[in-house]
């Protein structure tokens, strides 16, 4: 029921701290990853990794802002495994440009600043979506799994454009899904996961002081988390084999959070 082995897989961001975890999981699952990444170094970094599993995984050098390089990419992918199935947008993230200092407000952010973590997290999802999606569209049959975050369900401070982001890759991922199953093919799912706090380089000199103790921020999350923790990027593991395999069939359209109990606990 959850067999997802001999599959192809597309992970964006794959080099990151989600993507590579992810990709890791999916191989010893038996899927054929791609791992996608915009750095070239990174990429071949993560490849050596992964080749430690099984050899059934390419590295490919990639910004998923750039469409004639997603397509270049695509055209590589079918020539040596003729098929994508499943496609993980994990590509994206804060920028510091994007974050507002504690003693700035939202009219202090530069608009080249906004525009940045817009594109980076709504386009990065948006576009590899429909050039490996076209993909699935052919074949009438494939996955796409999106990385909506506890931001996009309620405010969370000093980040407005990665929230704004977020919010529309959640609402990207229900339209798609509508698209896909009425125009093409009850056998393509579009979903997302929305993660709770795990900690990772790009947030960890927010949620954790150089003595290793824990920023106020991280205290006001772990108060408002009700299992009291932080996640461990495994956890995310499950859930997207999940989605990936026969049983989540009806399963589409949908955003699961793994958060820890984030998203229901209103901290009262």
């Amino acid at each position: 029921m959850f067999d997802v082995a001999g599959k192809v897989a597309v992970v964006t961001g794959a080099s990151g701290v989600l993507g590579g975890s992810i990709a890791r999981s999916l191989m010893k699952a038996g899927v054929k990853v791609v791992a996608l990444g915009r750095t070239k170094s990174k990429v071949e970094e993560r490849l050596i990794e992964l080749k430690e599993i099984h050899p059934d995984v390419m590295g490919v050098t990639c910004n998923v802002l750039e469409i004639d390089a997603l397509r270049e990419a695509r055209e590589e992918i079918l020539e040596r495994w003729g098929r994508i199935d499943i496609l993980i947008n994990c590509a994206g993230g804060n920028t510091s440009g994007g974050t507002l200092p504690d003693e700035k407000t939202v009219f202090d952010m530069q608009f080249d600043d906004w525009d940045e973590v817009v594109r980076l997290n709504l386009n990065g999802t948006v576009y590899p979506s429909l050039v490996f999606g076209e993909v699935m569209g052919q074949q009438n049959e494939g996955v796409i799994i999106n990385v909506t975050s506890m931001a996009a369900y309620s405010a969370i401070t000093r980040v407005p454009g990665y929230s704004a982001a977020k919010a529309a890759v959640g609402n990207f991922t229900q339209w798609m899904a509508m698209e896909v199953a009425q125009k093409f093919s009850d056998k393509i799912r579009v979903n997302a996961i929305a993660p709770g706090f795990f900690i990772g380089n790009q947030n960890r000199a927010v949620l954790i002081n150089p003595d290793g103790s824990l920023t106020e921020r991280s205290r006001k999350v772990i108060a408002k988390t009700p299992m009291k923790r932080f996640g461990d990027i495994t956890e995310l593991d499950g859930v997207v084999q999940f989605l990936c395999s026969p049983a989540a069939s009806f399963i589409t359209g949908a955003i699961i959070p793994v958060d820890g109990g984030f998203s229901c606990y209103s901290g009262v």
